[in-house]
């Protein structure tokens, strides 16, 4: 039976051009040899697995080839090479800073520095998680650091740059590696597994990088298990059995199960996960980035986005095809609030379910094609008074707000504010308000719907109950707004009538609706509109509402009053009775008392009394 090498050993990169991931770093070493100017000091930082060591031994290898080649690779030929890759090279040191971590070992260190190497023109000194030194191994090898012998040069690798001291980072020339792509791992794979003579799919693959975030070490690692479980067929089904990987058939179809509102078989899915030994907390991860991939397919030119193999990605671009956009990122908001609250709750598992549930109801209340369009019949403006009777207007508004009451229907369009108050009715509940329904076109008079265009203050009163509830759940842009408004200014009553909708809308803000509902209005009319003041008890409560609050009150206040040229302002509350001060000391309340009675002055005199 031959000797086992893993393949993260026997895989490793021994040449610049075998570096994976890596290419700034290595194009920028090759120049610096090829231009003659080394550093003595180097310092690779980054992830576990991504190459640091492997490039500290190429770099030390390249520099003391004898027959370099012209891409400035090692040529393999020369003494130099093939003791370093026999493993007596006299030329190239490595010390584990782990183990070897005190000022004794940097000492025999420093010792060691001062011999000239044997072959070749540098003696390389590789240090691998130098962060491990002691502070006094690090100030003991800060000067051999700073001015090493001509012919050594030092690397030091670690993955905790933060822990090594500034003045050892000073001395050094820093170089970043970063985590490998998905694609890049993918690749190499499929080259070791060709090598190895295994066939596996591109999802397995797939798979196995995203287990190794970002490491090429841990994926080779992950590689050699999986073919150790599933032989040299791999399977992805084995790959994610073996690997305790949520299959991505999970997400999509929860998703459809979304679509259809199907809350049940979504509870049940996720039973089905959590029986399978899955980590809730990771479940609600995975399904966060499903959605984040679902918004990322649907939106075009973002695919280099998604790292995943071409038919994940045909999969996702046809569920995303189905998704409405709002409701992509409600439930992105809905998944990413359950992961942060997640460690917090109580009942870990009913706070996912309960998400779920909100994902399901929110599905079941959108169109699972595409959002519908607004009609334009219903952000049309009304209809301006004829000065003069003519023959009846067209009508805009949809045959279902106009039919009589026992024929009325819910509408799907939604209805403007400039409309009058019998119509809102009949589209929020068709049957209650049959006697405030609005007559056929038939039945009015030329000289009758000219006045529709106005709210009569009874009518206004009528709705006022429900025109707080339509703003709520049909909000409008400011031009939706504009448009609708009607050509006069809204009357003073109306305006004081709709200022308690407006408390009732901060309902879940107590102190605002408090001083809402208590404040007395002062209403003006000027030449760009009416102008209405509202009362606060203090100075720092109207810098407050003036820089927070104050346009958000008045966009809804408008939507209320349905006019755009209704303006808030706030005012002080003036102090009409100016409070005595409160006393509560008894020595005080006796001296008010002498000075208010007469006769009990007389007496604590007569009486030759102490107050004090």
């Amino acid at each position: 039976m031959s000797e086992y090498i893993v393949s993260a050993r026997k895989y490793r990169p021994d040449s610049f051009e075998s570096l994976i991931g890596q290419d700034t770093i290595a194009q920028t070493l090759k120049n610096s040899i090829l231009r003659g100017k080394l550093a003595h000091a180097y310092l690779f930082c980054g992830p576990r697995g991504v190459g640091k060591t492997s490039t500290a031994r190429i770099f030390a290898k390249m520099i003391n080839c004898s027959n370099p080649t012209a891409d400035m690779e090692p040529c393999g030929e020369c003494e130099s090479c093939k003791s370093f890759a026999e493993g007596r090279s006299y030329c190239i040191h490595e010390l584990d800073a782990a183990s070897n971590n005190g000022v004794e070992d940097i000492k025999n260190l420093m010792d060691q520095v001062r011999i000239p190497p044997q072959v070749g023109r540098y003696s390389v000194y590789i240090i691998d998680e130098v962060h491990m030194l002691s502070s006094a191994a690090f100030n003991a090898f800060l000067k051999t650091l700073e001015e090493p012998p001509a012919h050594a040069i030092f690397i030091l690798a670690t993955t905790e740059k933060h822990k090594v001291l500034p003045t050892i980072l000073s001395r050094c020339q820093t170089y970043d590696f970063n985590r490998i792509s998905v694609d890049d791992i993918v690749r190499n794979l499929r080259k070791v597994a060709a090598g190895e003579g295994v066939r596996i799919d591109d999802e397995s693959l797939h798979v196995i990088a995203h287990k190794a975030d970002g490491a090429m070490r841990d994926a080779l690692t992950i590689f050699d298990q999986t073919v150790a479980f599933c032989g040299t067929d791999v399977k992805y089904k084995d790959v994610l059995d073996n690997l305790n990987v949520l299959d991505y058939e999970y997400s999509f179809s929860l998703v459809d199960a979304f679509l259809k509102g199907d809350h049940a078989t979504a509870l049940l899915t996720f039973d089905e996960i959590l029986a399978k030994g899955f980590n809730a907390l990771h479940f609600i991860a995975a399904l966060s980035s499903h959605f984040r991939d679902l918004i990322v397919s649907r939106s075009g030119g973002l695919d280099a986005l998604l790292e995943l193999p071409e038919s994940l990605k045909q999969k996702y671009k046809e569920q995303a095809s189905r998704c409405p956009l709002a409701f992509l990122y409600d439930s992105l908001a809905i998944t990413t609030q359950c992961e942060s609250g997640y460690r917090a709750a109580v009942n870990p598992r009913l706070h996912i379910e309960f998400a779920l549930m909100k994902l399901s109801f929110q599905g079941a209340n959108v169109p699972s094609d595409a959002v519908k369009a607004v009609p334009e019949a219903s952000v049309a403006p009304a209809p301006a008074p004829a000065v003069k009777p003519a023959p009846a207007p067209a009508v805009h508004a949809p045959a279902a707000q106009i039919a009589p009451a026992h024929e009325a229907a819910p509408v799907a369009a939604t209805a403007s504010l400039s409309q009058d108050s019998s119509a809102s009715l009949t589209r929020e509940n068709p049957e209650t308000t049959a006697p405030l329904t609005r007559e056929t076109p038939e039945s009015q008079t030329a000289s009758e719907k000219p006045a529709r265009t106005r709210r009569s203050r009874a009518s206004r009163s009528v709705a006022s109950g429900l025109s707080l509830k339509k703003v709520m759940e049909e909000p409008q842009t400011e031009e939706a707004v504009l448009q609708n408004a009607p050509a006069a200014l809204p009357e003073d009553e109306a305006l004081k009538a709709h200022w308690p909708e407006l408390a009732r809308m901060y309902e879940s803000k107590p102190r605002l609706a408090s001083m809402l509902s208590s404040t007395e209005l002062d209403i003006r009319e000027e030449d760009k509109g009416k102008i209405v003041t509202f009362q606060v008890v203090n100075e720092a409560q109207k810098d407050w509402v003036e820089s927070k609050l104050l346009h958000e009150l008045e966009g809804n206040y408008r939507k209320l009053v349905g006019s755009v040229s209704v303006y808030l302002r706030v005012d002080i509350k003036p102090d009409d009775e100016v409070q005595s001060p409160k006393i509560y000391m008894p020595s005080d309340q006796a001296k008010e008392l002498m000075e208010t009675n007469s006769e009990v002055r007389n007496l604590i005199v007569d009486l030759d009394l102490d107050v004090r």
